[in-house]
C-alpha cells in the first residue's frame, strides 16, 4: 500500500510518499512560494531529482505539480494517481474538537476551516489543501487528517487551563493546546520499544527540540502537560520566538514601542528568541558558533534555552511523580551535544547522568547516552512525523474498510 503524506502551509505543500509494506519513503519533496512566483523540488529514492520554477496561484496547482513529479519523467515513481491507497494531511490545530486522527469528510475540512483564528498561519491553508487534494486524487481514494493537538488532548483541566476568567475558555476557547503531538507520540513510542517496555509502564519526559521546541510530559503513553499553550510560542526560548514571558512585558514593550496587537505578535513570534537575543541568528548552529568564539549575548540565550529546559524536567517530573526517561529529538535535540550537556548536567539529584563522551559523539540516531548507573536513562530519538501520520492514515483506512 503506497501512502501520500502532506503538510500544507500558507505558501507551502510538502509532501512525501511512503511504500507501507517497509515504510520506505519512495518520494519527497516541496511545492513552496505558493501564490508568489512558484518553484518545486523532489527527489526519489533512486536519487533522481527535480527542480523547477514554477505557476502556483493556489493549492491546486502545486497540487497537480506533485502529481506530475511522482508519475512523470525522471522523478516517475508511480504510473497513476490510482497506485496511492490514501492521502494523510498534517493538520496543526484541531482544538478539543478533535482527539484524534480521522477520515475527511466536507464537514471536517469546514471544521478545521473554522478553527483558523486559532491557528490563521496553519489552518485555512490546511483547508485549501483539504479541497484542492480532493479536485486532483481519484474519487475513491481516501483522505486522513492527523492533529498536532490530539495527543495532547489527554491533559487533566489543571494542566490546560489559564487563570483567565472562565468565560475566556467558555465562551472564546483559550486555552493550553499543546503542539508538536505528531512527534512527541512517535518519539514516545519509538523510545518504549527501544527500551524493551510498554509505553503504560513508562514516564517520560520529551524534548522536542528545533526552530520551535516544547517539551511534554507523557505518563502511561499519554500527554499529561506541556510547555506550548494556546499557540506555539509558549514555554521554552526558540529559534524566533520568545517563549514564555511575563504578560505585563508584553503590554509594557507594546506601549514603548507603539505596537498594536497584531505587530506586537509578530515581535514576539519573529524578532525574539534565539535570534532577538543573540543579535546574530535564530539557527542553534550558528548562535553555538558564536558562543564558542566569545559572543556573550549568544552564549546568554545558550544559557538560557538549556537553563529553560532543565526547569520543566524537573517540574514535569515533580507532575508524574517521578520519570524513568528523558529523550531528546527535532533537529537540536538530536544533533546538538552541547544542548543536551547543558541540559543534562548538575542533575544527579533527579537520577540523571549521561556519558559525555558518547553525547559529543553520537548525532541523529537513536542511542542511550546515559550512564549505565543513571537512574532515569537518557536517549537520542530521532523524530518521524511522517511516518506516524502515515500509520495513522493506513490504519484508519484499513479500519474503515
Amino acid at each position: 500500500m503506497k501512502i501520500l503524506v502532506v503538510n500544507a502551509g500558507s505558501s507551502s505543500l510538502k509532501f512525501q510518499l511512503l511504500d507501507m509494506e517497509n515504510e520506505q519513503v519512495i518520494a519527497k519533496g516541496n511545492c513552496d512560494r505558493i501564490g508568489i512566483d512558484g518553484h518545486a523540488s523532489a527527489k526519489t529514492f533512486t536519487g533522481a531529482e527535480y527542480n523547477a520554477d514554477c505557476n502556483f496561484p493556489t493549492h491546486t496547482e502545486a497540487f497537480e505539480k506533485l502529481v506530475e513529479i511522482i508519475t512523470t519523467g525522471d522523478t516517475k515513481v508511480i504510473n497513476s494517481m490510482a497506485e496511492i491507497s490514501a492521502v494523510g494531511h498534517r493538520i496543526v490545530q484541531g482544538a478539543d474538537i478533535f482527539d484524534k486522527s480521522c477520515l475527511v469528510t466536507d464537514e471536517i475540512i469546514d471544521q478545521i476551516d473554522n478553527l483558523a483564528e486559532l491557528a490563521p498561519v496553519h489552518n485555512h491553508p490546511h483547508a485549501l489543501a483539504l479541497r484542492a487534494c480532493k479536485k486532483v486524487i481519484p474519487a475513491d481514494c481516501p483522505q486522513v487528517v492527523v492533529f498536532d493537538t490530539a495527543f495532547h488532548q489527554t491533559m487533566p483541566p489543571k494542566a490546560y487551563m489559564f487563570g483567565l476568567p472562565y468565560e475566556c475558555y467558555r465562551d472564546y476557547h483559550v486555552r493550553k493546546y499543546g503542539f508538536h503531538g505528531t512527534s512527541h507520540r512517535f518519539v514516545s513510542g519509538e523510545l518504549a520499544r527501544a527500551m524493551g517496555k510498554n509505553p503504560e509502564d513508562l514516564k517520560i519526559v520529551s524534548c522536542h527540540l528545533g526552530n520551535g521546541s516544547s517539551i511534554t510530559a507523557v505518563d502511561a503513553g499519554k500527554s499529561v502537560d506541556t510547555t506550548m499553550g494556546f499557540t506555539p510560542l509558549d514555554g521554552v526560548v526558540m529559534g524566533t520566538r520568545s517563549g514564555a514571558v511575563d504578560p505585563s512585558a508584553v503590554t509594557y514593550v507594546a506601549k514603548k514601542l507603539g505596537l498594536t496587537p497584531d505587530e506586537m505578535s509578530d515581535y514576539l513570534n519573529k524578532k525574539s528568541g534565539l535570534l532577538g537575543v543573540s543579535g546574530v541568528s535564530s539557527d542553534n548552529r550558528e548562535v553555538q558558533k558564536a558562543a564558542d568564539e566569545g559572543n556573550e549575548r549568544a552564549k546568554l540565550v545558550s544559557e538560557m534555552l538549556c537553563y529553560e529546559i532543565k526547569k520543566y524536567i524537573g517540574s514535569f517530573a515533580a507532575a508524574m511523580n517521578g520519570m524513568d526517561a528523558v529523550l531528546f529529538t527535532g533537529g537540536i535535540g538530536e544533533n546538538s551535544w552541547e544542548v543536551r550537556q547543558g541540559v543534562c548536567e548538575n542533575m544527579e539529584y533527579l537520577g540523571i547522568k549521561i556519558d559525555e563522551e558518547l553525547n559529543k559523539n553520537t548525532r541523529g540516531k537513536l542511542m542511550k547516552i546515559s550512564t549505565p548507573d543513571s537512574k532515569v536513562e537518557v536517549w537520542i530519538v530521532p523524530t518521524n512525523e511522517e511516518l506516524l501520520i502515515a500509520r495513522d492514515t493506513l490504519a484508519i483506512v484499513e479500519a474503515s474498510k
